[in-house]
């Protein structure tokens, strides 16, 4: 059955002609305008569709076509005015109504004829290129009805009254507007939009631009903020009960112009309610609206990032400049960190983290940070604070939460340098006098610095943890050799490799005769178990336990430093020292002695001499005297020295001036680097250059960098060229 082959079957037409009466297309027609006057006047339930539909059949077939298409707009004309007349006759509220219930039954008559001409809508209406029968109605509808004079300015004005009460708070019939709009999008979107769109836009402008005008004399920023939000929000409700999904766009645009764009600034600067008083009374609820209005018009953002900027960098100007604000750095420092804190929480809760928000705040804070010269010693002050005594009892979780808030001050810092010329000081004390509350956390700052700046920026301070470890070890030794000494340590010395800690020079401090002895016996253990080195030692940094018998036989242990345990073991010989004798006998620099017997004698509670005549500060002719009523409850007492917690001028400036040195080096390796690998380069570039690479440790300083390019040239390093004397070459 594959083989055959398929027969194509063919229908042909009748071969003799069909001759039709010649008033049979009259007759039909009729039937069928009878039957579209019957539906229109709801009785078609007597007809007969499958009747009508074969009249149309025929009548399309016999080449009446034309008669039938022509007739059919004829009557649905004459309906459709007869429709017009009873809506306009309609009065108030009715109007709308009439209107619905009329459209509802064109529908539904439309559906009928359409159904009965089924045959005329496919065969002769695509041939002639006419319009087809359901869109043919429609048209007629909009005409007649929607276009006609007396009917298209009513429904117009009717539809934006009803949008104006519903503004002004009155309730209105949604279903009924619904339909209305409805029917205007289903005779195109031309007639919605001529015909009401742009006139509903150009009366809410004109609305919303009044009403903009009247909240904004009255309400302050966040009640104006809250009215803008609930007419935004209200209009697009509308827009989802009954208008042109493709409006919201639209509506919304005007109300983010009239409300928002044309007053932003106003807004953004207004007196006492404003964007910086937001910002300074945590208003999150109002900062998040303000966000979420002003990023719905152009350059709505910036102008808030803008002000805020502009104001948290005045603020931090203040902070890190204010005399008052510099006297506690710990404080200072807390102050920086509590401001930062702040803004993280007004730019997640508020602001929806944006990024650009996040890079205002980071630039700002890099700003006024780097203001303060200080900023880095203070940053390392408040990680000696707490790491000495303010993370007792906190758990690990918080600990890693303040270290982490230290690093992110610390990327802002320029002079990072200079952190860590302080930060080694300030972890030397920590580890010599034990007082470091963890070790972990220690190592754990570290860990973040390395991660942060390199191995280059930490292997000094990890040499210091092993130097530490490495004591330990020494000191067993010594004493496995020196039984004589028995299982009381009288003597713990702590062996530090001198570049890796930042050591004094060698300050001569007279030891009692007790512990020159025992010193003398280490340095000779130590040298003749390490060939090639040389002991120096560091007094300033030591620390001593003394037992004390005073006046009444109370007996106390005193924790003291070195320079002290030296001061008070002169009375031993003597009832009564003068300072110059104290000066004399012990060699203790006049800074420290001063600062060491201000702390023996003028602290309340701990005051074990005292010193005539009766004063905070020590002068040169004061005579010192052991206190014999000198009690404390408890038997070990420690006794701290005053310390300057932020250095004095000249300590500063010699600080400053140790940082400058070490950064020549960095500076002249940096310019040799990029010369080997340009091999000739301008004096601009070179600059550029050399501070770009040097930015993760500090700012280098352009005059600086010209210093170090002339250090290089008179050592053959670089030469200059001979026509263009900016310009230098690398000698290899």
């Amino acid at each position: 059955m594959n083989n055959q082959k398929k027969r194509n079957f063919k229908i042909e037409a009748f071969k003799h002609r069909v001759v039709v009466d010649p008033k049979y297309a009259d007759k039909t027609w009729k039937i069928l305008e009878h039957a579209i006057h019957e539906i229109y006047n709801h009785n078609a339930s007597g007809l007969s569709f499958e009747e009508l539909y074969r009249n149309a059949y025929n009548m399309v077939l016999y080449k009446f076509g034309e008669k039938l298409y022509l007739g059919l707009m004829e009557t649905m004309t004459r309906h459709l005015v007869e429709i017009s007349k009873s809506i306009e006759a309609a009065q108030g509220g009715l109007f709308l109504e009439e209107l619905n219930r009329k459209w509802n039954d064109h529908n539904k008559a439309l559906q009928m004829i359409r159904d009965i001409l089924m045959y005329m809508d496919r065969t002769y209406i695509p041939s002639t290129h006419k319009t087809p029968v359901h869109e043919l109605g429609l048209n007629l509808w909009r005409d007649n009805i929607i276009h006609s004079e007396k009917i298209q300015t009513r429904l117009l004005n009717t539809l934006l009254e009803l949008v104006y009460r519903e503004r002004t708070g009155e309730v209105i019939n949604r279903g009924l507007m619904r339909n209305i709009i409805k029917m205007l999008m289903d005779l195109g979107s031309f007639v919605y939009e001529e015909d009401f769109e742009k006139p509903f836009l150009a009366i809410s402008a004109e609305f919303y631009k009044g009403e903009a005008q009247k909240f904004i004399e009255c309400c302050d920023c966040g009640e104006y903020l809250k009215k803008a939000e609930r007419r935004l929000n209200e209009e697009m409700e509308r827009v989802t009960h009954y208008l042109d999904a493709k409006s919201e766009t639209k509506i919304t645009n005007v109300v983010e112009k009239e409300m928002i764009a044309n007053h932003m600034q106003r807004l953004v600067n207004m007196e006492n309610s404003g964007l910086v008083n937001m910002l300074l009374d945590d208003r999150y609820e109002d900062l998040g609206r303000m966000y979420n209005l002003f990023r719905r018009v152009s350059n709505g953002l910036s102008s808030i990032r803008e002000v805020m900027t502009s104001h948290l960098r005045e603020t931090g100007k203040q902070l890190v400049t204010d005399p008052e604000k510099l006297k506690d750095p710990v404080e200072f420092v807390q102050r920086l960190l509590d401001e930062k804190d702040k803004y993280d929480i007004i730019i997640s809760s508020a602001f929806n983290n944006d990024k650009t928000f996040q890079n205002a705040l980071n630039s700002s804070f890099e700003y006024f940070i780097n203001l303060n010269p200080r900023s880095p010693e203070f940053i390392s002050l408040f990680v000696d604070d707490k790491l000495r005594k303010g993370l007792k009892g906190v758990s690990e979780e918080d600990i890693e939460s303040i270290l982490d808030k230290v690093m992110m001050l610390f990327r802002y810092l320029q002079e990072k340098d200079v952190f860590e010329k302080y930060y080694k000081q300030h972890l030397a004390k920590r580890l010599l006098s034990g007082k470091t509350v963890s070790d972990d956390a220690e190592r754990s700052l570290i860990v973040k610095l390395k991660t942060e700046c390199g191995y280059q920026f930490t292997s000094k301070l990890e040499g210091m943890f092993t130097d530490m470890k490495t004591s330990q070890d020494t000191m067993q030794d010594f004493y496995a050799h020196h039984p004589e000494l028995g299982d009381s340590r009288t003597l713990v010395v702590q062996v530090l490799t001198t570049g890796s800690w930042p050591t004094q020079p060698g300050v001569t401090c007279n030891l009692p005769a007790e512990m020159s002895a025992l010193c003398e016996k280490f340095r000779s253990h130590y040298l003749g178990t390490h060939t090639g080195r040389r002991l120096s030692w560091q007094t300033n940094m030591g620390t001593a336990d003394i037992k004390t018998v005073f006046g009444k036989g109370q007996k106390h242990e005193l924790n003291v430093s070195t320079y002290q345990m030296c001061v008070l073991m002169l009375f031993n010989n003597a009832d009564r020292l003068t300072y110059k004798e104290i000066e004399q006998a012990t060699g203790i620099p006049a800074p420290d002695l001063k600062r060491c017997l201000q702390s023996l004698a003028c602290v309340k509670g701990k005051n074990v001499l005292r010193k005539e005549p009766m004063s905070k500060d020590i002068g040169e002719d004061d005579a010192f005297f052991v206190n014999d009523k000198f009690s404390s409850k408890f038997y070990k007492v420690k006794i701290g020295t005053v310390v300057a917690q932020k250095e004095s001028e000249p300590e500063k400036q010699e600080t400053r001036q140790r940082v400058e040195e070490d950064r020549k080096p960095q500076i002249e390796a940096a310019i040799v680097r990029i010369m080997k690998s340009r091999r000739v380069l301008d004096h601009n570039n070179i600059i550029t250059e050399v501070t770009k690479q040097l930015q993760s440790r500090f700012l280098a300083n352009p005059t600086e960098i010209k210093k170090r390019i002339e250090s290089l040239i008179e050592r053959d390093f670089l030469e200059r060229d001979n026509v263009d004397r900016k310009l230098y070459r690398y000698l290899a």
